[in-house]
């Protein structure tokens, strides 16, 4: 029996850029990362391989930044500047998504999310990803 993933829909704030995306294990990849860059986005990122996004209006529309070694490749919508996922350097394989585009998703829908250190970049390391700790969400009453 072969196990279909679920194909989720995605967007940016203003709606310029929609697209389709397969998780490569659902949401169980989720993590931020500690990387003088991702410490100022602040995102939760969620894994799926290159082949599983699909743009369905606004790639055109999207601006690419990159910084370092330029291995990684971060995407934003040229018109709301909302970053909408990144071809990882860690995993050239793979991009990781933003889990707020994800229709339906929250980054306050997991209460644990792991922080890499991505100051000391698995690619720079032997020893592959290091935690840095965890980000913990907690809803008041």
């Amino acid at each position: 029996m072969t196990y279909k993933r679920k194909t989720h829909r995605a967007s940016c704030h203003c709606g310029s850029v929609t697209f389709e995306v397969r998780l490569a294990d659902e949401f169980n990849t989720i993590r931020r990362c500690k990387c003088s860059y991702c410490t100022m986005r602040g995102a939760v990122a969620v894994s799926a391989r290159l082949e599983d996004i699909r743009f369905l209006k606004g790639e055109e529309l999207l601006t690419l930044y990159q910084f370092n070694t330029k291995t990684a490749r971060h995407y934003f919508c040229s018109v709301c500047g909302v970053y909408t996922h990144h071809q990882r350097r860690s995993n050239p394989t793979q991009f990781g998504v933003n889990v707020s585009v994800i229709d339906g998703v929250s980054p306050f829908d997991f209460p644990e999310v792991v922080v890499l250190d991505g100051i000391n970049h698995p690619t720079d390391e032997e020893s592959g990803p290091r935690v840095a700790g965890y980000l913990r969400y907690s809803r008041s009453e």
